[in-house]
């Protein structure tokens, strides 16, 4: 056997590119099966443009459309009415992985990594060896760019293989995407069709036309005009920051002393809170950042942590609210009792959060099966990996029988119920790059089971006071049966009239059948109210 040097084996080493290593490993972005494939194309492209649409402040109209080349091939076409992209960032943003606006920005974004839509094309060039197809305008007096892009996997950058300026009548502005893939297309929980419905829910401002591969058309119109506020953007939070990148931090900041860095770089550091913070660390506020050694560095990392800083501002996240969430509900589940609550803000890693949870019961839902649960982290829905999410893991650990559900330990409760859970945050921790899971954080946890509990409160106080009104009716019934046997006996045992005593007890089983024919008719009104609410959403007549 001859052995070969480290010289030798030196040779065989060289840089990876991201986009070779995603090329081997696409399973990591969701592209690991041809349905899946399919939805994550679909997904990428429609967050993307409900981002730049709420972005420009745009009310989103997005068209998607699936065309079925062959059998186990599929055209996917997306275009939306965003502000369109200008000429020179169409390429890095379509055709190189790790490139965009979001990854450095702390607010609620759907995007994150930089990473999706570019994935998308990545996929498509593999499968298909074809490039996608841009077209981007961004002013009505101004043409269209189309551009076909491919991706140079060994470098990492966009390839341009076509290129033209031409007119777009009738768009004054916006993208439109088309990529060529395989993929497979099927109906059900975990398909386009669902994800569509599911955005649809929590993203009222929106309207959706998706044409599906049998050229059946859907339209999910939106139920509001109003956009949800803006979120701002923040810095970090002192809390947040690991001691490796607060060194990092210190490395390029522009602030001069200490003291200034602390209250430009971080949220929430005022003047008395750097200089705690300095006390704390036994470090002098006048201190040069970039002079600090990695041993300053730890005592300043220690220093934070003892110092009480207040939480990080809400405004950089975007709740749905308990209502809009409700409403959305009611247009997906034909339910008869609705709950829903919003969370007060709280916070990770010095990441600003909060959960919302909404349920349905009852109507035509399986009251033997297990209950749906929707997943939704900044307005998108998840459809994968479902048993490795805190959401589900918070519905498995809280106790369903004392709120009416029947359940085994450690399992999903059973009954005619979905529910609903939300969680908005300036970083959601993703179980991985795919996004389709969140990670099980002590304190996201927590907040998700309070959330559940406020709900399991009502949905208990629903169901309680159904059964009680149930068993007075079954009582009644019973009653009324044997009305004529009890009259006799109690006029034998007492010398009064059987009429007189037949018409006191018919009286008095009227006044109980008053109470529970009044709380139906109660029950009915609700839902006449709720239906003729729904309808006003769908047609656009709703406005909060």
């Amino acid at each position: 056997m001859v052995q070969k040097t480290a010289e030798e084996l030196a040779q065989k080493q060289r840089d990876i590119s991201i986009a070779e290593f995603f090329e081997k490993n696409r399973h990591l972005l969701g592209f690991d099966n041809p349905r899946k494939a399919l939805l994550t194309a679909v997904k990428e492209a429609v967050d993307n443009a409900l981002d730049a649409c709420e972005e420009a402040r745009i009310l989103p109209e997005i068209s998607v459309e699936l065309i079925q080349l062959e059998e186990t091939r599929f055209r996917v076409i997306i275009e939306d009415n965003g502000p369109g992209i200008i000429r020179k960032q169409i390429p890095n943003i379509f055709a190189k992985l790790l490139y965009g606006s979001k990854f450095h920005k702390l607010s609620a974004t759907r995007g994150q990594q930089g990473i999706g839509i570019s994935a998308a094309v990545l996929y498509g060039q593999l499968t298909t060896g074809k490039p996608a197809a841009i077209v981007s305008k961004t002013a009505p007096d101004k043409p269209a760019n189309f551009l076909k892009l491919k991706i140079d996997t060994q470098q990492n950058k966009p390839q341009i293989l076509e290129e033209e300026e031409k007119p777009w009548d009738g768009k004054d502005h916006g993208i439109r995407i088309e990529i060529d893939m395989e993929g497979s297309y099927l109906k059900g929980r975990q398909s386009v069709d669902e994800y569509l419905k599911e955005t649809a829910i929590v993203n009222p401002h929106t309207t959706i036309i998706y044409t599906n591969p049998e050229a059946q058309q859907t339209i999910f119109p939106r139920a509001t005009e109003k956009l949800p506020p803006e979120p701002k953007e923040i810095k970090p939070h002192p809390y947040g920051v690991e001691l490796g990148r607060l060194m990092k931090m210190m490395e390029i900041t522009e602030a001069r002393t200490l003291q200034q860095f602390l209250m430009t770089e971080f949220v929430r550091v005022f003047p008395g809170t750097a200089k705690e913070i300095c006390q704390n660390s036994a470090l002098l506020p006048n201190m040069k950042p970039k002079e600090i050694s990695r041993d300053l560095a730890e005592q300043l990392f220690k220093g934070i942590q003892k110092t009480k800083i207040r939480a990080p501002p809400i405004d950089c996240i975007s709740p749905i609210g308990a209502e809009l969430l409700e409403q959305g509900l009611r247009k997906e589940i034909n339910a008869e009792f609705y709950c829903s609550v919003t969370r007060p803000a709280s916070v990770y890693r010095g990441n600003p959060f909060v959960i919302e949870c909404a349920m349905g019961y009852g109507g035509e839902q399986d009251s033997e099966s297990v209950i749906r649960i929707l997943r939704f982290a900044n307005r998108v829905p998840l459809l994968y990996q479902q048993g490795a999410c805190a959401f589900t893991n918070s519905i498995q650990n809280t106790v369903w029988r004392s709120y009416g559900l029947q359940q085994s330990r450690g399992s999903l409760p059973v009954g005619p119920c979905t529910i609903v859970l939300h969680m908005t945050s300036v970083w959601v921790p993703f179980t991985s790059e795919s996004k389709e899971a969140l990670a099980h954080y002590p304190e996201i946890i927590k907040e998700i089971k309070l959330a559940l509990q406020e709900c399991g409160r009502k949905l208990g106080m629903y169901i309680n006071k159904k059964k009680r009104v149930g068993e007075q009716q079954q009582r009644v019934n019973i009653f009324e049966n044997y009305i004529p046997e009890v009259a006799e006996t109690l006029s034998k045992l007492s010398g009064v009239e059987k009429e007189k005593l037949t018409a006191a007890l018919v009286s008095m089983l009227a006044k109980n059948k008053e109470y529970i024919e009044a709380y139906k008719v109660a029950h009915e009104v609700q839902k006449t109210e709720e239906k003729n609410k729904e309808k006003q959403i769908e047609l656009g007549e709703f406005d909060e």
